[in-house]
């Protein structure tokens, strides 16, 4: 097999694989979910005692025939792709990775099999298929709230653990081991179920004075669920409000020049995959990938 005939096979497999807007591409990814919802399915019977009991031989079967199915895949993605380190640590590469090892480990861990559910992580996948990316600014959003706001949560945080520690101890000290409070770590496990406003029951004050520095504790735990939940929205209003100024200042750039520079150029957007650097979200009329210039047609 000459070069030329090696690159165009790999293309077609790319094309299977990495787009969701060919007829192929599509009937490979609902073919893929398909079986990973079957998969989940059938480590879920499995875990049923009276069904593995009855059609274990049946289960351990048809979850070896889709490990092997998915290791098959999990090479292509690979073989396919001109930098393959890229995609197998990416977030996909890595959980493609996470759901297919979990059965070849069973022969050294026993139970580990269990693991497969992570395939559910894949069934992300089906924004593609659908086409809901555009819905996929939101979850963005968050994520860039969290970030933004990972300093001041992990202050709240540090926080919320010294106000554990110091309560935790106090109670220990005043209801002691003949109430339950056995030890201070026992006792900061308490503070941090009554401080969450959880409340398991398993541990209770029983004097006085343990009751009201626990009436004082849960007090301030409904201020403390309030305070990340604060930081957090306010860090998501400012990411969309960015996000919106960001998409006026590209539409208003937008102008179509040779028929009606008053209006506006509509940007269709498909699930097509760079081959090189694996991002997507091209243009319909794109020729070269927009993050690394790599040529998208062949």
């Amino acid at each position: 097999m000459d070069s030329q005939q090696k690159q165009k096979w790999k293309h077609k497999i790319h094309e299977v694989i990495y787009e969701a807007d060919t007829p192929s591409g599509k009937l490979f990814d609902i073919i893929l979910l398909v079986l990973i919802i079957f998969s989940i399915i059938l480590v879920m019977l499995e875990s049923i005692a009276s069904i593995d009991e009855e059609y274990h031989q049946l289960l351990y079967i048809g979850e070896w025939v889709v490990t092997i199915l998915f290791s098959i895949e999990y090479i292509l993605r690979i073989i396919s792709v001109k930098k393959p380190l890229k995609y197998v640590f990416s977030f996909f590469g890595i959980v493609d990775f996470l759901s297919t090892i979990p059965m070849y480990l069973s022969f050294v861990f026993v139970g580990s099999q269990a693991l497969v559910t992570l395939r559910a992580l894949r069934l992300l996948r089906v924004f593609r298929i659908l086409k809901l990316a555009r819905y996929l600014g939101a979850s963005n959003h968050l994520k860039a709230s969290l970030i933004a706001s990972r300093v001041k949560i992990m202050v709240f945080l540090f926080a919320v653990m010294i106000t554990s520690v110091i309560f935790g101890t106090i109670m220990y000290l005043v209801e002691g081991e003949a109430n339950g409070f056995d030890n201070i770590p026992k006792s900061i496990y308490w503070c941090v179920v009554t401080l969450t406003t959880v409340g398991f029951g398993d541990i209770a004050p029983q004097t006085a004075l343990g009751q009201l520095i626990t009436t004082f504790i849960m007090i301030l735990g409904y201020g403390i669920i309030a305070v990340p939940t604060g930081i957090v929205s306010a860090e998501y209003i400012r990411s969309g409000k960015q996000s919106d100024d960001k998409k006026k200042s590209l539409e208003s750039n937008n102008y179509d020049q040779e028929n009606d520079p008053t209006q506006h150029v509509t940007i269709h957007l498909n699930s097509q995959h760079c081959s090189n650097c694996h991002v997507s979200n091209h243009r319909d009329n794109a020729d070269f990938c927009y993050n690394c210039g790599n040529q998208l047609h062949h």
